[in-house]
């Protein structure tokens, strides 16, 4: 079961970054680089972004992780040393070539770094560059993963068993918690009959539409639910149209997050799902609370900075000797409610005072 705390006192307690103070966080904490020891005691971490450092995966992903460390007593200039690069595979520039020269650049980055532990951020790096040390002695943890690990080893061994991955790799698996989210929505949708899902062709598209079909085959989902996979900007737009005409489609799961237009160009997560709020009437179920920041509606979406903590307390064992092989790899215990009251009433929507007494964020501009 997720680990979902209940109660207002929560929304008090909870450190939440916003979007707008990432950036400034990442600055920050490259400023604290430049001042870190040098000292031979001082444990090296380096960080592997799939996407740009201020990404709406990514950064609350990161910022849990430095979290999880500074409150194990691992503090930049002391006793810990961090590097961090993004292979920023999101970009509107996403060819295959530029990818593979980040790739190559993120290789050389860490070869020099000589890392105590490589942390990589969703799916994307851990293919690109987790994966390619499996089996050596740097120890590798992955958080955000949306592929199935099972399925990551048949394509390059590095793993026994998800309780005990037995090699030099470990990390923390993204549950999305699918059929929770669409049973909040239904408490704040009581007529919701059907639900579409919007997926792309890229690696993790393709990843999150197994993680929904393997949560239906175990929960039985309380409406109807439609797959739409779209292969381009232009026809995902046409289709976000034609659901927005559709009375039988009552809310949107969207998981195309990276789509060309005709000219090449990528559209990136924060462009596509601001288009959609501004296009489309249907309310929208965040997969990363984040969403909500965007002008999604909101509901239960993964909490991504409680997903990063996981994996900060699994480099802080592995620091202090464990061997990966042994740590199991985690589900994301921890989904968020999370609101834009602003899109609720632009939709009309009521949300019911109870949901909204234990939001965890409520975005009311």
């Amino acid at each position: 079961m997720p680990d979902h705390r209940i109660g207002a006192g929560v929304i008090g307690k909870r450190r939440r970054v916003r979007r707008g103070l990432w950036m400034a966080a990442l600055l920050l904490f490259y400023v604290n680089i430049a001042a870190a020891a040098r000292s031979g005691d001082a444990k090296r971490v380096f960080i592997l972004h799939s996407y740009d450092l201020a990404h709406i995966c990514g950064a609350p992903q990161h910022l849990g992780i430095l979290q999880a460390l500074e409150d194990e007593g691992y503090r930049v200039g002391a006793n810990l040393r961090l590097e961090v690069f993004a292979l920023d595979t999101k970009c509107a520039d996403s060819s295959s070539e530029r990818i593979a020269r980040r790739t190559a650049l993120a290789r050389k980055r860490i070869e020099a770094f000589h890392p105590d532990v490589l942390v990589t951020l969703d799916d994307n790096a851990f293919l690109a560059v987790g994966l390619a040390y499996a089996g050596t002695s740097l120890p590798v943890v992955f958080s955000g993963l949306n592929g199935q690990p099972e399925d990551y080893d048949r394509e390059h061994e590095w793993m026994d068993t998800r309780a005990h991955p037995g090699g030099n790799i470990t990390g923390v698996y993204e549950q999305l918690h699918f059929v929770d989210a669409v049973r909040v929505q239904r408490r704040i949708l009581p007529n919701l009959r059907k639900i579409l899902m919007f997926s792309d062709t890229s690696v993790t598209g393709k990843a999150l539409e197994r993680q929904v079909q393997l949560e239906m085959e175990r929960e039985k989902l309380p409406c109807a639910f439609e797959l739409v996979v779209v292969r381009s900007w232009e026809e995902y737009r046409r289709e976000v149209l034609r659901a927005s005409a559709d009375p039988g489609v009552d809310t949107i799961y969207p998981a195309a997050l990276l789509l060309r237009d005709a000219s090449g160009r990528s559209r990136t997560a924060e462009e596509i799902l601001r288009w959609t709020v501004r296009h489309s009437k249907k309310p929208m179920i965040p997969i990363n609370y984040s969403f909500a920041s965007l002008g999604v509606l909101g509901g239960a979406g993964v909490d991504f900075e409680s997903m990063g903590r996981q994996a900060g307390a699994l480099v802080v064992r592995i620091l202090r000797g464990a061997a990966p092989g042994d740590l199991p790899i985690e589900d994301a215990r921890r989904y968020a409610l999370v609101f834009n009251l602003n899109r609720a009433r632009e939709l009309g929507v009521v949300i019911p005072d109870d949901i909204l007494m234990a939001a965890d964020e409520v975005y009311r501009d």
